[in-house]
């Protein structure tokens, strides 16, 4: 508190300076309950003025991104180029106490959640970009993102768990989900897996795939389910003057992202479960639907003329993704050092 400034040699009378000492320690004590009350929670759970403020600071907004024209691979995917391995950051909510030995289990797998949201980065350093991956699906997922420390192996992300990683403005990889993981070893999953090194994962397997600074200061970037689905997946961008096509909720050009409503013939089962989509040529085999032969190149593979046009089984659910090779119009651009958040689930958070 300020105080009044006196003229040099004004002092007060030396039987009242213990009246004066005593007024002053009680307003440091007022003063200090002040800022305790703004900082504690109230009755109804709330907390003060200051300590919300904080709380309520927005997360980074989401990120999209595509790959150049892609290249078909044996099994129809596109494939990025390599990449120089990238310094790699993870956040995840922080964890409660353990209250059972299972809890304890979770814990030391870093699948603890709590029901408040641990702060993540908004910015990455100079020459890094960053990346967030959020899983919103009602299952618990393995995120991988290539070249980096969440790969090949990926990282455990409860329901509702977000992590964050910086790569290198120059890094070209793929990020996608593994599902029904027991525990992170290779070739253990239901969905998702690859056998030892990889830069995709075995069909059906939903990716998102990028290429940074690919050409006169843009990035390329895509959902290809080329390869098939087993997840839900957008891709949102920020942190640029380009304009995001995809809604931070997953809809673009007026339809929104759902789950694949799977055809029995295509998909893929384990012990009876269905564990996503399989690809057309995976499913049927065949020149036409694996765009081979006759049917082969971007002027040959045409889904229009198939006997029947699966690619519409994708296209339906996630109308911004690669539904087959040539699919070029699904690639996307943002410019100059773009942030990306790729969120696994629907519109609607299923």
């Amino acid at each position: 508190m300020a105080r009044g400034r006196r003229r040099r040699g004004a002092h007060p009378p030396r039987g009242r300076r213990w009246w004066h000492a005593a007024v002053a320690a009680l307003v440091a004590v007022a003063a200090v309950l002040v800022v305790h009350d703004a900082w504690t929670p109230s009755g109804d759970g709330s907390v003060g003025t200051a300590h919300r403020e904080r709380a309520t600071e927005a997360l980074p907004s989401g990120s999209r991104a595509a790959p150049p024209v892609p290249t078909a691979s044996p099994n129809g995917s596109a494939q990025p180029s390599a990449s120089p391995s990238a310094k790699t950051t993870t956040q995840t909510k922080p964890r409660t106490e353990p209250k059972s030995s299972a809890d304890a289990s979770a814990k030391a797998t870093g699948s603890g959640i709590s029901g408040r949201a641990q702060r993540q980065p908004t910015s990455a350093p100079a020459g890094q970009r960053l990346i967030t991956v959020v899983n919103k699906t009602h299952k618990t997922i393995w995120a991988v993102v290539t070249d980096t420390a969440v790969y090949p192996a990926g990282r455990k992300l409860a329901p509702g768990q977000v992590m964050s990683v910086t790569v290198a403005d120059n890094w070209a990889g793929r990020i996608w989900g593994r599902t029904g993981c027991t525990t992170t070893a290779a070739s253990v999953c239901a969905s998702g897996d690859c056998t030892s090194v990889c830069s995709g994962a075995n069909p059906p397997t939903t990716l998102g795939e990028f290429t940074f600074s690919a050409f006169d200061d843009l990035d390329f970037y895509d959902v290809s389910m080329v390869d098939g689905a087993n997840l839900p997946m957008y891709i949102n961008v920020s942190h640029t003057t380009t304009v995001d096509p995809v809604s931070s909720s997953g809809c673009y050009r007026g339809r929104c992202t759902t789950e694949v409503e799977c055809p029995k013939a295509m998909q893929a089962l384990l012990n009876g479960q269905e564990i996503g989509c399989k690809p057309p040529c995976a499913a049927f085999g065949g020149d036409t639907y694996c765009c081979r032969g006759a049917w082969a190149g971007r002027e040959h593979c045409l889904p229009a003329k198939w006997p029947v046009d699966y690619t519409q089984v994708f296209k339906l659910a996630a109308p911004y993704a690669y539904s087959y090779a040539f699919d070029d119009s699904a690639t996307m651009s943002c410019r100059h050092r773009c942030y990306y958040r790729v969120t696994f689930g629907t519109t609607h958070g299923t």
